[in-house]
């Protein structure tokens, strides 16, 4: 690259976008990459800190930052995702469609240790909106060798995609909501307002709500019933903590469902069960869901959702990041919990 004095610019084209930055109030290009300079962009120029600019002259072994970071999003990423233009040297890249994000974390890794070439992504298992920015790259210089390029294609190549995102699948639910005192209307039955607006705002339809007391017959009857009806998911609420009174884990493995785990490192939602019914997920949430605003459901719900089978393994691992904060104005899933 050739360094001129930007007085003696006119008529070069500049070689990368210019940034300017106004405290509180603006940060963005200011010029182009391929902006034909002219007089009266010497006094701007000048004003963004630009008393010299390069020329760039590129061999056929370098690449530009913007063609370097169209080369880097290509290779991270599969179909699931498309891309920004550059701006500044960086692509953002972003949801096609909501989902689960995927990050393959130790393949990240190996790239971000390369040099001079960076990705950063949202948290594995972010739940994404249609539209959403889940990951951002660039090269740290103006340019770079196009061996490195090559050798970044090639590890994706053994590891890709290192960021994808697994698209919901709307599914048919049905509900069981355990408890004497929600049965024989002593109390409010809070489903609706809670787990159930979650369920349809997801996109799912809700079968069919039983309201049973706490009899192990009652509760394996109605989980039995669900399935008849065709149900993707059954859910039930409520009975599972120590109380001689809750009997809800008795009542699921009394209609046949074989429980994976039982009790989450997660608060709120210790009690967490989640079992299978032949082929059917049956996931058992604990009271605590009609209280707080976000529970363990909000972890695991996601992934039911884009197909994924949760293991006692899975759970183990959300006691990192399983403490919700209790924030008084929830700004979930932008937070620590479960990430």
């Amino acid at each position: 690259m050739k360094k001129i004095k930007v007085e003696d610019a006119i008529g070069t084209v500049l070689a990368h976008d210019m940034t300017r930055i106004t405290r509180g109030k603006f940060k963005g290009v200011a010029f182009k990459k391929g902006h034909l300079v002219k007089k009266e962009d010497i006094p701007e120029l000048l004003r963004i800190g630009k008393q010299y600019l390069y020329v760039l002259e590129l061999g056929d072994d370098q690449l530009h930052e913007n063609d370097a970071a169209q080369r880097i999003a290509t290779a991270i990423s599969d179909q699931t995702l498309d891309f920004t233009e550059p701006r500044e040297g960086k692509i953002n890249l972003v949801t096609r469609h909501a989902g689960l994000l995927k990050i393959n974390v130790d393949a990240l890794l190996q790239v971000n240790k390369m040099g001079q070439i960076i990705v950063a992504t949202l948290k594995n298992n972010f739940p994404c909106k249609k539209g959403e920015i889940v990951a951002a790259t660039r090269i740290i210089p103006l340019t770079i060798p196009t061996k490195n390029i090559q050798a970044l294609e090639a590890l994706t190549k053994e590891n890709n995609p290192i960021v994808s995102v697994k698209p919901y699948t709307p599914l048919k639910v049905g509900a069981v909501i355990t408890g004497s005192e929600v049965f024989n209307g002593l109390i409010t039955d809070d489903f609706g307002p809670s787990v159930g607006k979650k369920i349809t705002d997801a996109g799912c339809t809700l079968i069919k709500k039983i309201l049973v007391p706490d009899d192990i017959f009652a509760i394996s009857n109605a989980v039995l019933e669900l399935k008849q009806l065709g149900c993707d998911l059954i859910i039930t609420t409520g009975g599972l903590s120590v109380d001689p009174d809750d009997v809800t884990r008795q009542g699921v493995i009394q209609a046949g469902a074989k429980v994976t785990f039982y009790g989450s490192p997660v608060l709120p939602g210790a009690m967490l069960m989640v079992s299978r019914l032949d082929t059917i997920p049956v996931i058992s949430l604990p009271a605590c869901v009609f209280y707080y605003q976000q529970t363990v459901f909000d972890l695991i719900f996601p992934r039911i959702l884009a197909g994924e089978t949760i293991c006692g393994d899975d759970i183990a691992a959300m006691g990192h990041g399983g403490l919700c904060m209790n924030c008084k104005v929830c700004h979930y899933p932008v937070c620590s919990f479960g990430r």
